[in-house]
């Protein structure tokens, strides 16, 4: 049996005592490379690769695709960055320390959205790789049928729930593992398939207009950086108060955003090659990157395919069962994050086994999530970059401290935000969002059917509103926190 540790550390399976309680000094650790580790494993996925058609299919080219997907992508992991130097800070988890901006119980609004964020990214991922491994084993002619789904299943559950229910020590490792595997394979994968690359094809694809430049922006910002801003903090709180604060921002942002990158470039090769092998990607990217392999390479790729996908449901399995804490759930972490593993292999088994056509527009509901995350994260954003001091770590905790119980203006500010944001985008992926855009028309943007309707502008208003707001709105209440005595 596992024995239960504070930080995991001293046996190869020692759960992690520790929750959404402040990490004592004696029990930080590390250096903020260290970062790099978690960061990468999470965003080293082939399915990065299917980004490039998704970007391209805004109508934008090549150049202005790897524009956008620089700025996006990098952009969007730096605020990730930034919210990282709270956890520096503050020792506690990313949803403690935004009761520092919304009050002990005030927080509980953003750490709702926060939870069903990342049980639903947890989920679909775990759906992903379940079918990936499906798809190559069908491909080897070795049966995708639902017995090798259920194989697939039970191990992709075993590793995510596994890692996540063991903590923060066995993720750190596992991570450091998927990084070196996949890193080495996807170079084999990049290599094999470097051939179908046709550069006078993508070289002439024509030039978009503005607009369409800004949707494939905001479309990268809201899959990458803005998709882990709400649990940036919880892997940086275990390290040294010393740790430089350019070293935690930069080894965060770095990490984060390398491989993306990378496969976003080499997906637009792939997919600005061939409009038939875009769509294909952009329908199966699975099935449709296994079929530029040869035969031998194919296992190797399925691994390449399941550890990038885990990578990502291990770090959001191990954040949503924190947020669960942070809402008020008195029972241990490793038993929330076993609650939040549950709810992620039935939702696995619903879409996999029984669900005609479920993933899609439940893609399109976590991407509507995208929303009041960029306001929250503007909140947070100004409050961190407001503040000179460290947090009053106990008075987290307490509705009676400097925090307050319910900040009002913040809570404000994420309604008002989205409620503006959601008026500003549309989404194609689900008949149930068709009310979104609402105010594309009264504002002069042209309506849902306008040139502005697939900007997305709404996720960058409700995150300049966030962040401006508290900027003018707490200013001065922040600095009244910071004079208060210890």
């Amino acid at each position: 049996m596992a024995e239960v540790t504070k930080t995991g550390e001293g046996r190869a399976l020692a759960v992690e005592g520790n929750g959404i309680n402040v990490i004592s000094d004696a029990e930080r650790k590390g250096r903020p490379a260290d970062l790099f580790w978690p960061w990468f494993g999470a965003n080293v996925s082939v399915l990065g690769l299917s980004y490039g058609a998704f970007t391209l299919g805004f109508g934008i080219s090549f150049w202005q695709a790897v524009v956008a997907g620089v700025i996006g992508i990098v952009f969007s992991f730096l605020l990730c960055g930034v919210v990282a130097l709270a956890g520096k800070r503050g020792s506690a988890p990313t949803m403690v320390l935004s009761r520092a901006a919304f009050g002990v119980r005030g927080n509980r609004l953003p750490t709702a959205i926060s939870w069903l964020l990342t049980v639903g990214w947890e989920t679909a991922l775990t759906i992903l790789a379940t079918l990936a491994t499906a798809t190559v084993f069908e491909r080897l002619g070795w049966g995708g049928g639902a017995g090798t789904k259920i194989v697939a299943l039970l191990v992709v559950a075993a590793l995510v729930v596994g890692a996540g229910v063991l903590g923060f020590t066995v993720i750190m490792r596992l991570q450091t593992v998927i990084t070196i595997v996949t890193a080495v394979l996807t170079v084999v994968f990049v290599v094999l398939a470097a051939g179908q690359v046709d550069w006078a094809t993508v070289s002439a694809l024509p030039s978009g207009s503005v607009e369409q430049l800004i949707g494939a922006l905001v479309f990268l910002m809201t899959g990458f950086g803005l998709g882990w801003v709400n649990v940036a903090a919880d892997y940086s709180r275990y390290l040294p108060r010393t740790a430089s604060s350019g070293g935690v921002v930069g080894w965060t942002t770095f990490g984060a955003s390398i491989a993306p990158l990378v496969l976003l470039v080499f997906g637009l090769l792939l997919a600005g090659s061939s409009t038939d092998l875009s769509s294909a990607i952009a329908a199966d990217p699975i099935g449709a990157l296994a079929a530029l392999l040869p035969t031998w390479f194919l296992v190797p790729f399925a691994l390449v395919a399941v550890l990038g996908l885990v990578g990502g449901a291990v770090l959001d399995i191990y954040s949503s069962g924190l947020a669960l804490l942070s809402l008020g759930l008195p029972i241990p972490r490793w038993s929330a994050a076993l609650v939040d593993g549950v709810i992620m292999v039935l939702g696995t088994i619903y879409v996999v086994f029984f669900a005609d056509d479920f993933l899609v527009p439940f893609q399109g509901f976590l991407y509507t999530l995208g929303v009041p995350v960029a306001a929250w994260a503007g909140v947070v954003l100004a409050d961190v970059a407001l503040r000179r001091r460290d947090y009053a770590e106990p008075e987290l905790y307490e509705v009676d401290g400097r925090y307050g119980d319910v900040r009002w203006s913040a809570v404000a500010l994420v309604v008002v935000a989205t409620v503006l944001g959601w008026g500003l985008v549309t989404n194609a992926n689900a008949a149930v969002l068709a009310w979104q855009g609402y105010l594309l028309g009264p504002f002069g943007l042209g309506g849902r059917e306008g040139a502005w309707a697939y900007a997305n502008l709404g996720v960058l208003v409700a995150l300049a509103v966030g962040f401006l707001g508290t900027v003018v709105l707490e200013r001065s209440r922040i600095r009244a926190q910071e004079a208060q005595e210890r």
